[in-house]
Formats: structure tokens, C-alpha cells, sequence
């Protein structure tokens, strides 16, 4: 069952520190432009992904093609794509071995959520990790 209580995301928001953002977005009208900012502001490590854009830059971060190559370890998968787009990232989020998934608002995948949940990653559906962030007051990361 995908996390919903204040208390387990703001517990997953404060043990991360790496997430890959896929469908990053080098357009600042964009939601994942906008929220890749924040959470680099709040002192996380983020790995924009989105093949049209890899070897480019976001906020001085370089764009990879896939999770597959997202360097080192990911603690979590935030995924701007839509409700069937979310279900094959989860998939390559759970061979990478990431730690948890994270569908932002609007994008619900049930299935893809049971299944991440099956491997062992921790699954947020319908939110998005910039409001959560505010909302529970999460101290920036060290």
C-alpha cells in the first residue's frame, strides 16, 4: 500500500538524499523544472533523466538518458510522467535498485505501485515531494 501518513513520508523525505527525476524538464514553465530547483535548494542530490535531453544541463546538473544510468546508488525515483508512463519506469526504478518511487500529483498506477511494493520499494502515489516538503516543515538535508 503506498505510503499516505505525514509521519512515513515525512520519514522517507528525510532519509533520502539521492533521487533521479524522470521527465526532467529544462522549460522553467514546467512543474518538474520548478520542483527540481526546490529539492536541490533543500539539499538533495537530484539526477534529472529525459533521453531528448541527456548531456544537456538543469540546473547544473547533466541530464542521463535512463535510470540505468543514474550514477551511483538511488534512494528515490520521482516520476513526472503520466499514469502509464509511470508503470515501465517503475520497472527500470526496481532493476536499478532504486529505494522508493515517488508518482507525482495526478499520476496513479496502481499496479506499478503493487509491484514496486513487491520488490521492496516504498511507494508515494499522487503527491508531490516540493508541497510535502513545505507542508511538514522538513528541515533541508545535511
Amino acid at each position: 500500500m503506498p505510503l499516505t501518513s505525514d509521519a512515513d513520508i515525512a520519514q522517507l523525505l528525510t532519509e533520502i538524499r539521492h533521487i533521479a527525476l524522470v521527465g526532467a524538464s529544462d522549460r522553467p514553465e514546467r512543474a518538474s523544472y520548478e520542483v527540481m530547483a526546490v529539492l536541490l535548494a533543500h539539499g538533495y542530490h537530484v539526477t534529472p533523466v529525459n533521453p531528448a535531453l541527456a548531456g544537456q544541463q538543469i540546473h547544473g546538473q547533466t541530464v542521463v538518458a535512463s535510470l540505468a544510468d543514474v550514477a551511483g546508488p538511488i534512494d528515490l525515483v520521482d516520476i513526472f510522467r503520466n499514469s502509464e508512463a509511470a508503470g515501465p519506469i517503475v520497472d527500470e526504478a526496481i532493476a536499478a535498485g532504486a529505494k522508493a518511487v515517488w508518482m507525482q500529483l495526478g499520476v496513479i498506477n496502481p499496479e506499478a505501485a503493487a509491484r514496486a511494493e513487491a520488490a521492496g520499494l516504498r511507494v508515494v502515489m499522487d503527491h508531490c515531494p516540493k508541497i510535502e516538503l513545505r507542508r511538514l516543515k522538513i528541515a533541508p538535508v545535511a
